[in-house]
């Protein structure tokens, strides 16, 4: 079993990083950088699928990974319908949706699409997807908003915030079904999520529009001035978009979306960047109140974990409103590419059985 290969496949906009698994151990890791060059020729993402494709298994031969030997290829989920957390196999279905982009078009769509292909032509392997980021266990309570045109949608980080949340039950000694844990992701979106026994029951939309504000995105704004803004006749809807998304939080502040150069700032003295960084913290902090809420407050650990869990200041600054909820432990940073693969491993141990996408 430990010699079970098992291949990791994530595409990113700019990127596709890949990873083979010999069990639970990494034997090759790999991130492809595109340039914009690159990138130019195609007039769609889906069209990008066969020079993906073919980059990767270009990188698996020149490692001289014998690719025979790899019995589950793992792509990253792309935007499905709203479906449950777990290893999805890739079947007609899933690939369909995956083609047309049914939430939406993202590079991560081809995740599923390259993992199948690939499987298919190797003797031994099924291919997988695994914790997309439409995952979807919210509670029907959860997903009601003051108005019935606007319903609360989940979109977060599912894959890193399940793969902590595995790996602080392992430490101690129970399985995440038995725990209620709160997860703050902390990256270019901020997502933070009320685990109970297993199933996210309620969490933020960390795209578009709901929570802590984050490097890139605006979060929960007064709607009646949001309102104002949009039929001010001054603004776009696209440019309205990007203020939500991509133009907002940090880089509407500070004119950056580097975390850390608000962190180094912050330190040096500057006023308005230990501010920023400081209302970033106060509002994750809040959010985590609201899901201890939502748990009844019964919650067994509070987990912080992306790229901006490094930053200490703003790790103090979280424990200090919520640490008398529950511990709070830090994972500082994500490994998609390892949580991919061992959703894969899981599956060729027996521990999980693959759901089929509906």
């Amino acid at each position: 079993m430990e010699n079970r290969r098992i291949l990791a496949i994530n595409p990113g906009s700019t990127s596709t990083k890949i990873a083979v698994y010999q069990g639970d151990k990494s034997v090759f890791l790999k991130n492809i950088k595109h340039s914009n060059e690159e990138l130019a020729q195609f007039n769609s993402i889906s069209e990008q699928f066969e020079f993906r494709k073919d980059i990767i298994l270009k990188e698996l031969v020149d490692a001289e990974i014998l690719i025979d030997l790899i019995e589950a290829v793992v792509g990253r989920g792309g935007l499905v319908k709203p479906i449950e957390s777990g290893v999805y196999l890739v079947d007609e279905k899933l690939k369909a949706d995956l083609r047309i982009g049914i939430l939406g078009e993202h590079a991560s769509n081809l995740g599923g699409l390259i993992a199948d292909n690939i499987a298919q032509s190797l003797p031994n392997a099924k291919a997988y997807i695994a914790d997309p980021v439409v995952v979807d266990e919210m509670i029907d309570v959860a997903r009601v908003s003051g108005h019935p045109e606007f319903e609360r949608m989940s979109i977060f980080h599912a894959l890193n915030q399940k793969a902590v949340s595995r790996s602080f039950a392992l430490t101690v000694d129970k399985k995440y079904e038995d725990l209620n844990i709160i997860v703050a992701h902390l990256g270019g979106g901020i997502s933070v999520g009320a685990h109970r026994k297993g199933r996210v029951i309620d969490v933020n939309n960390a795209l578009d529009g709901e929570g802590p504000f984050s490097p890139e995105r605006s979060g929960t704004l007064p709607a009646g001035a949001l309102a104002k803004l949009c039929f001010s006749g001054d603004v776009t809807l696209d440019e309205v978009k990007k203020m939500i998304k991509g133009e907002g939080g940090l880089v509407a502040h500070m004119g950056t979306n580097d975390a850390y150069e608000i962190e180094l700032k912050a330190k040096d003295g500057d006023a308005k960047a230990k501010l920023i960084q400081d209302a970033m913290a106060y509002q994750v902090g809040k959010s985590i109140g609201a899901c201890a809420a939502a748990l009844k407050g019964e919650v067994d650990g509070i987990i912080l974990t992306g790229g901006i869990a490094h930053n200490g200041d703003l790790v103090s600054y979280v424990k200090e409103m919520v640490s008398f909820i529950a511990p709070v432990i830090v994972y500082p940073g994500e490994d998609e590419m390892k949580a991919l693969a061992m959703n894969g491993y899981m599956v060729l141990r027996g521990d999980v059985v693959p759901k089929r996408y509906v």
